[in-house]
């Protein structure tokens, strides 16, 4: 789903099993006639993948796929991604995908229960142009020194944001000129400044100058999985168990050989099958070469729970697993190097005394969630009132984990109350999966409501079109966060988010807060009397009244009691200590006024760093830029104007003709 959002160009989905009763609590395009049918599980959703995204071309795969399979046909691919795969034979199409040239990027990923992998390979060497996605940062200079090395301060204290063994490039500076469009390597020794070559010979610095941070390339080597099944190398991502993932690692590989053996999973909740598993767990880890403590709590929970599923984690697995396909394709952003390994054993230890009947399959949608978490807990979940204000793209995300885990299904209680005033706008379908191009210009609330009951069709659900804001208290008074469970917010706004962090502070109701903003993201668990709210912690104030503010909209005391203090230090500080040290460098006027007329930056009075005076451009009409420039300016106007015009009009004879004839009056700058 993620991956034909993001528009790539052909996506193949290959599966050979059919559906079941059991995929309806993981699978969100399955359905129950599905189940009815048999139906394979690709062929039963590939119509509505391919309706995520019409430029995206969506096929089906149903062959068989083994030891034995001739692998050629995957050489037609970019990227190869395997899930629920035995490990024999993951082995076998990495070594394949490593083999080609260039190499296939491969990846696999396996989740069982509370526990879940990821392992990247991308060859032997995958440069990435792009590593971490950011602008490249500018940095005004202050000073540079003539040394060995030679010491860049920044303007103003700013800091650089800079990292030791990053590059720069230098443009603009007076002084020192030999340093511009050259390339430094930077090593960081305070926030403010940093060291590069030896500039012990360059001519001293004068003023003036700006470094600009250079994207530079950088290659990662990948091993086989054969390779790194013995040594490999794992992300950290909770370092409260910085030593859990080799854990993980050696129980998920004596699973992997406790499923050769059996040729099955172990049973839920089976202490035979778990103590079977912690011997194989042994065994495996003495054929490691950086050999792990074995953690019997790990295998006993991944044996118990191997059978189950947990939807959530899935999902969020399902968007690393998209963006490490992405990462593969583009080159863009550095890759997972080489196994994730993610655990959420947390939510079992209060399980720990809970009869083994609570988690046998019953025959429902409920099988996969309740091998993990046990019956009671699925009836908890059923019962649940739910608050989720916004229906964008992380509101939809939600309401299909809360489709699929059951919540506020119950028969006597249960209820999602879901609320945004917005309608879909055609910019909403490339994230917002719930909702489809028929569907613009409708309420998002209402359709995601709709959406939502095509995934699990006993979900209640309430939908509004309501703001939340003191204008509606008297919807959402307190007597109905009274009767909510936990409220959710899918928002965009921080204020938004403040009001209704205070509604749930005053009526002692959970909060889950959760937003992103373009590669980042962030979620936070607020529950009363155990956790801070979202108010207890704010940004810093900023440094300074902004100057629009103070000039067109002081809206505080404070706005005006700076505009007079602005006002004061430049009448009567700021200006006449800049006039005095300019006099102090230029003792005559007449020398002034002769470098002003050749157009010289005389730096202190009129053009300080790191504002540069402007430099009227002549126009050329072979000059590719100036070109286009005036071609679309054209064609805007006579969008604008609705003045028709053919395509022979716009070419590049005709446009040139024109333009000839043209006088263009010389600038004369403002005498303002």
């Amino acid at each position: 789903k993620n991956i034909i959002l993001a528009g790539i160009k052909t996506l193949t989905i290959h599966d050979t099993k059919s559906s079941e009763t059991w995929d309806l609590g993981t699978n969100f395009f399955l359905h129950d006639d599905d189940v009815a049918s048999h139906r394979n599980r690709a062929t039963a959703t590939v119509l509505q993948l391919a309706e995520l995204n019409p430029y995206v071309q969506v096929n089906v795969s149903n062959i068989l796929l083994d030891e034995s399979t001739n692998l050629g046909f995957l050489k037609q691919y970019q990227c190869v991604v395997l899930t629920e795969t035995r490990l024999s034979l993951q082995k076998r199409i990495n070594d394949f995908c490593h083999a080609q040239q260039p190499p296939i990027k491969f990846i696999s990923a396996d989740i069982y229960g509370v526990f879940c992998r990821v392992f990247c390979d991308f060859g032997d060497q995958f440069e990435v142009a792009d590593p971490n996605g950011e602008e490249p940062k500018e940095i005004f200079i202050q000073n540079i020194t003539q040394s060995i090395p030679g010491i860049v301060t920044c303007m103003d204290n700013r800091n650089h944001g800079l990292e030791t063994g990053q590059f720069v490039t230098f443009r603009e500076i007076n002084g020192m000129t030999e340093l511009n469009e050259s390339v430094q390597h930077v090593t960081v020794l305070s926030p403010y400044s940093f060291s590069i070559g030896d500039t012990s010979n360059l001519t001293p610095h004068l003023h003036g100058g700006i470094a600009v941070q250079l994207k530079m390339p950088k290659l990662f080597t990948f091993e086989k999985m054969e390779t790194q099944l013995v040594n490999p190398h794992c992300l950290i991502v909770d370092y409260s168990k910085p030593e859990a993932p080799l854990q993980i690692h050696v129980a998920m590989l004596a699973l992997d050989k406790f499923q050769e053996q059996y040729k099955r999973l172990p049973n839920t909740w089976c202490l035979q099958d778990a103590d079977e598993l912690l011997r194989l767990a042994i065994i495996v880890n003495e054929t490691l070469e950086n050999k792990a403590v074995v953690n019997q709590e790990i295998v006993k929970w991944l044996s118990k729970t191997a059978r189950g599923c947990l939807a959530p984690l899935t999902a969020a697995f399902g968007g690393i697993i998209s963006q490490e396909v992405l990462k593969a394709l583009t080159g863009k952003f550095s890759p997972l190097h080489q196994w994730l390994y993610f655990d959420v054993m947390e939510i079992l230890q209060a399980l720990e005394d809970t009869r083994i009947e609570q988690f046998q399959p019953r025959g429902d949608r409920y099988d996969a969630l309740r091998a993990c978490i046990g019956e009671s807990m699925c009836q908890k979940i059923s019962n649940l009132n739910v608050f989720i204000v916004g229906c964008g793209a992380i509101g939809c995300e939600m309401l299909k984990n809360f489709a699929l885990l059951g919540v506020s299904t119950g028969h006597e209680r249960g209820m999602i109350t879901i609320t945004d005033p917005d309608l879909i706008e055609k910019s909403n379908l490339n994230r917002q999966f719930l909702f489809r191009p028929r569907h613009i210009q409708k309420p998002k609330s209402y359709t995601a409501a709709s959406a939502t009951l095509m995934i699990n069709p006993q979900i209640k659900i309430d939908s509004h079109l309501n703001k939340v804001c003191p204008s509606t208290e008297n919807i959402y008074s307190d007597s109905f966060y009274s009767q909510i469970d936990v409220v959710i917010t899918a928002l965009d706004n921080v204020e938004a988010r403040r009001y209704v962090d205070s509604r749930c502070v005053s009526n002692q109701c959970p909060l889950l807060d959760s937003g992103t903003m373009g590669t980042k993201g962030h979620t936070e668990i607020i529950v009363p009397n155990l956790t801070e709210s979202y108010n207890s912690h704010r940004d810093p104030p900023e440094e300074e009244i902004p100057f629009c503010t103070l000039k067109s909209f002081p809206a505080l005391i404070e706005h005006t009691i700076q505009w007079s203090r602005d006002k004061f230090e430049s009448s009567f500080s700021y200006k006449p200590s800049m006039y005095n040290k300019f006099w102090e460098n230029y003792k005559s006027t007449e020398n002034v006024l002769q470098r002003m007329q050749t157009g010289e930056s005389l730096e202190g009075l009129f053009w300080q760093s790191p504002k540069r005076p402007p430099c009227p451009m002549q126009f050329d009409i072979s000059d590719e830029l100036h070109y286009n420039f005036v071609l679309s300016a054209a064609r805007l106007f006579a969008a604008i104007y609705k003045i028709p015009y053919m395509k022979q009009d716009m070419s590049n004879e005709t446009i040139s003709q024109l333009l000839s004839k043209v006088e263009i009056p010389k600038f004369t700058p403002s005498a303002k």
